[in-house]
């Protein structure tokens, strides 16, 4: 057993040697294209978007008040631990699929299967759920020129939206021509979105109102007769609190709400096989970008809360969600607003590229073990799992297109939150059980800081709301079957284990 494969049956890991070797298979070979630059800006490509045009302002109206930057600090704080850890992971095991190629070498198969399933939460809903935002925001960008034009329309009695199909069809098309091509596309676009974002808070600096920070943290609101234990935080139901708006409560539950702006950072982890020197730029790449849209979240949430009251900010009685341009039209900057929601367009483009992403190459890793059909995990002549991106991207273009999935957006946090508990837990067990691995990176303050983010990921689960729980768990009852139905008994590791 010199590859390190041990134990029988769905317990069985796979040694860290096994997974490097795997990726010296001419069948399943990806392509080394990529330099610590471009991992740094497919992290930030993929982080900032969502947080900063659809969910700052209307965390703020609706959750925290002034103290959303103050949730953004606790998420980033969360998210940090869980970098430093990911950031070892990825210099010991540069290989394709991230979290769950880190748990397969220290939990096993079952555990890897479990948090396998569960990364489509955090990429595949994040992709639909951050493409929608995108069609949203091309209707915006086309009233803002006079031209009245909906990107969702009904054919046959079925909503369909044109939008988000049009997106995730170009954008599939790019990463199956090369990640290489895909990272220039994303500096680009993200060099523009980033542009804006420092425009807007550089412009808004100068409307801001001090008052506006007052009450900084504001009072909880009462309960209303809308207010149900399913909406409520966990936390906020185990604490006999009425509800989770402002207060308090609001706070901590608005941090696990902005927790949806940094996902996406641990992409960077999933390109590992495809970076010329892996053991060096990833963990740069990680830590880097998110050192960089943490300083751009608190920057804009700040000026955001300070040029109005946050009341303005409130979800109207339509269910029109405020977002960043609201407040700048509040002020009757309508020209600032047109920027901005170009700047939106621009970078909820790169997100929905780099999520994809971030879903093929998980489900290339999971085909490439056999737990799912190994035809996915086969590589063309551009390097790319080409088969995988058109199945991935046809999937998440038919869910996107046809149904309403704005309520998942909190299923994509609990689904990133465990699997950052997991790889925290899985640096400790592989430092003790293969304390031998050469370790580019080192996770500083062992066992303190994967512990702390365990705790802080656990904290900010708690604070999310009983029905997400609900969901999650019924996801995961779902993806037990898949496995034993399928997965377990196609396993490459399986297969070999049989054969001696």
């Amino acid at each position: 057993m010199a590859l390190g494969e041990t134990r029988n049956g769905i317990m069985r890991t796979k040694s860290v040697e096994q997974s490097i070797a795997d990726t010296d298979d001419p069948d399943t070979k990806l392509r080394k294209d990529l330099t610590t630059w471009d991992l740094i800006v497919f992290g930030v490509a993929v982080v900032v978007g969502a947080g900063i045009f659809t969910l700052t302002a209307s965390t703020a109206g609706n959750v925290a008040g002034p103290s959303v930057s103050l949730a953004f600090v606790l998420a980033a704080i969360a998210c940090g631990l869980a970098a430093l850890c990911y950031a070892e992971f990825a210099s010991t095991v540069p290989v394709a699929g991230s979290a769950y190629t880190y748990s397969y070498a220290t939990f096993g198969e079952f555990i890897a299967w479990i948090i396998g399933w569960d990364l489509v939460l955090e990429f595949a809903v994040a992709a639909a759920v951050v493409g929608k935002a995108w069609s949203e925001y091309l209707q915006t960008v086309f009233k803002q020129f006079g031209a009245d034009v909906p990107t969702t329309v009904t054919v046959g009695g079925v909503d369909v939206d044109w939008g988000v199909l049009l997106l995730v069809a170009v954008l599939t098309t790019l990463l199956a021509l090369g990640t290489k091509l895909s990272s220039r596309f994303s500096m680009v676009i993200t060099t523009i979105k980033v542009g804006i974002v420092l425009f807007v808070i550089v412009l808004g600096f100068f409307y801001i109102n001090a008052a506006n920070y007052s009450p900084f943290l504001p009072p909880p609101a009462p309960a209303t007769a809308s207010d149900s234990g399913l909406q409520q935080s966990l936390l906020s139901v185990l604490g006999g609190g009425a509800n989770s708006t402002y207060g308090v409560y609001g706070l901590l539950a608005a941090a696990s709400l902005v927790f949806f702006a940094f996902i996406g950072f641990d992409i960077v982890a999933t390109t590992a096989e495809e970076t010329k020197n892996p053991q060096r730029s990833v963990p740069r790449g990680i830590l880097g970008s998110l050192a960089i849209v943490t300083v751009l979240y608190v920057g804009v949430s700040l000026v955001l809360t300070g040029m109005v009251p946050y009341t303005d900010l409130q979800t109207q009685p339509d269910g029109t969600r405020a977002t960043l341009a609201t407040a700048f039209a509040t002020l009757g900057v309508d020209w600032a607003a047109t920027i901005i929601a170009i700047g939106a367009l621009a970078g909820l483009t790169t997100v929905v590229m780099v999520l994809l992403l971030g879903q093929v190459r998980v489900a290339f890793a999971m085909a490439r073990d056999g737990l799912l059909p190994r035809w996915l995990a086969h590589t063309g002549a551009h390097g790319t799992p080409y088969r995988a991106t058109l199945v991935v991207g046809a999937i998440v273009a038919v869910v996107a297109t046809f149904f309403p999935i704005g309520a998942l957006e909190e299923m994509v946090n609990i689904g990133t939150l465990f699997a950052f508990v997991l790889v925290s837990i899985g640096v400790l067990i592989l430092r003790r059980t293969r304390p031998d691995l050469p370790r580019a990176f080192r996770t500083p303050l062992v066992p303190l800081v994967p512990i702390l983010s365990v705790l802080a990921c656990l904290w900010l689960m708690i604070n999310l709301t009983v029905e997400t729980w609900l969901r999650f768990v019924i996801w995961m009852v779902i993806g037990l079957v898949v496995y034993f139905a399928y997965g377990r008994s196609h396993s490459m590791l399986g297969r070999r284990a049989r054969q001696r």
